[in-house]
């Protein structure tokens, strides 16, 4: 998500979209108003006093500061490392707790402290991280030696495996570890998103990161299952390790302008200001907590669902790849159709029935029964459904927070709304595994489909939902 420019810069884009011209200050040696800027070349006459009759032609090119989002070479380079790296990471999603359970037996309390460990540096350290990184002159390199950090890290689980000293602690300490760089990756993304994307393409350009998401859901699962049936489930991270090398080749390769790092504020103002417009800001206040209880439920049923599909449902690690990763092509529609559906019913109204439509279909995972051929294709539904509904609901989400969210705060405003965001999650995975325990893991799936249907609740009073555009 990007974030809201000033005021200023916002009007100036609505004046230059009325108008075709963009007036410069008066000056002898330029003309008064340019053409505007998309018109690469441009041209001018220049009228000498009547009798001479000599007209001279001036062509000027100037490139658009901004080209459209998928003309943009840096969004470009950008958006393909990002998409890369999201693949490596929906293979981690399916091989590491594959790896938990086919060599050390994971039980559902381990599966959920597996779960949790990435997370629970969200919960802890966004805040801190995002004010440090307000406060740093380029988000862009603590980006880059994010990624660095996360190949070193996942690198060493295959390598350990290899040398026959691999343990469920080092898995759970280095899921900890990529939490902690993730924190440091994920707030910094903002700014670095609103460098490279004016406020017209926001929904386009969320539309674009999304769709990386669903080609990572459509094709990381299968990838992921098929890569463990072949060599093994540690071997199969080396492709997510890789995947961090090629997001930090192309971070290497762009240079966007990014804001001026915020002035340190003494006491407790510096360190609360995020909090305190996010609380103070009614739509976002509505958004965060309608998030809140969604993740907090869905990972209730995150945590239990690779157990629940393995174990009850006798799903080969090969078919829960193939069911994942075919299931997300709903992921790939979603993104597709998101901007005409915001277009056609209102980034409000899109929030809403992105966050329902997400929720409800998970009953059909504790639904599932009968033959197998039954069972997989209630699976596939599952996936297909939630891939199209989370797509709509991140893009037009993060598009809303991304217009309003203020320059100089991004990066604490983004360390508010990654403690909540990432933070409830570890607690859900944790509440998981209890829950299976305390009761079964089918009604604890249950439990998570309910609770997280609720979750728009927080919206519906909210000025959210009768938002029609995204404010300026």
């Amino acid at each position: 998500m990007s974030a809201a420019t000033t005021s200023k810069t916002t009007k100036a884009t609505k004046d230059s979209a009325e108008n075709p011209t963009t007036s410069l200050p008066d000056h002898p040696h330029h003309p008064k108003k340019l053409h505007h800027p998309k018109k690469l070349h441009r041209s001018k006459k220049l009228h000498l006093p009547k009798k001479s009759h000599l007209h001279i032609h001036i062509h000027i090119r100037l490139p658009h500061p901004h080209p459209p989002t998928p003309q943009n070479p840096t969004f470009r380079r950008f958006w393909l490392g990002h998409t890369i790296s999201l693949t490596g990471d929906e293979i981690h999603r399916i091989a590491l707790p594959l790896t938990a359970i086919l060599l050390f037996t994971a039980t559902p309390t381990t599966m959920a402290w597996l779960t949790a460990a990435p997370m629970i540096p969200a919960l802890l350290l966004s805040i801190p991280i995002g004010i440090w990184t307000d406060r740093r002159p380029s988000r862009r390199k603590i980006m880059l030696i994010a990624d660095l950090g996360r190949f070193a890290a996942v690198a060493s689980i295959p390598l350990a495996y290899a040398l026959g000293v691999l343990t469920l602690a080092q898995l759970l300490i280095t899921s900890l570890l990529i939490g902690v760089l993730q924190v440091f990756f994920s707030v910094a993304d903002n700014t670095l998103f609103a460098a490279m994307v004016p406020p017209k393409d926001l929904v386009e350009a969320s539309a674009w990161n999304n769709g990386s998401r669903a080609f990572a859901y459509c094709s990381g699962p299968s990838l992921g299952g098929l890569l463990v049936q072949l060599c093994r489930a540690p071997f199969a991270l080396v492709a997510d390790a890789l995947s961090y090398l090629a997001s930090a080749l192309a971070l290497s390769r762009i240079s966007p302008v990014e804001p001026a790092p915020e002035r340190p504020q003494k006491g407790a103002a510096g360190y609360l200001s995020g909090l305190t417009w996010v609380l103070r800001t009614p739509g976002i206040r509505a958004l965060l907590g309608a998030v809140a209880v969604l993740n907090f439920f869905d990972f209730i049923f995150q945590a239990l669902f690779v157990l629940y599909a393995v174990t009850y449902l006798h799903i080969s690690p090969g078919l829960l790849g193939l069911v994942l990763g075919a299931g997300a092509v709903g992921g790939l529609v979603g993104a597709t159709l998101t901007s005409r559906v915001v277009a056609r019913i209102g980034i409000g109204t899109s929030i809403v029935v992105g966050c329902v439509a997400f929720a409800a279909p998970h009953a059909l995972v504790p639904l599932a029964a009968g033959p197998k051929g039954v069972i997989v294709l209630m699976l596939f539904a599952t996936e297909f459904l939630t891939g199209m509904a989370i797509m709509v609901l991140d893009t037009s989400a993060g598009a809303y927070v991304t217009a309003v969210m203020p320059d100089t705060l991004r990066s604490r405003i983004s360390g508010v709304l990654q403690t909540v965001n990432y933070g409830i999650r570890p607690i859900g995975a944790l509440t998981g595994g209890w829950l299976a325990s305390a009761v079964s893991v089918r009604s604890s799936l249950w439990i998570s489909t309910i609770g997280s249907t609720l979750a728009v609740l927080c919206i519906l009073p909210s000025p959210i939902r009768k938002l029609r555009e995204l404010p300026t």
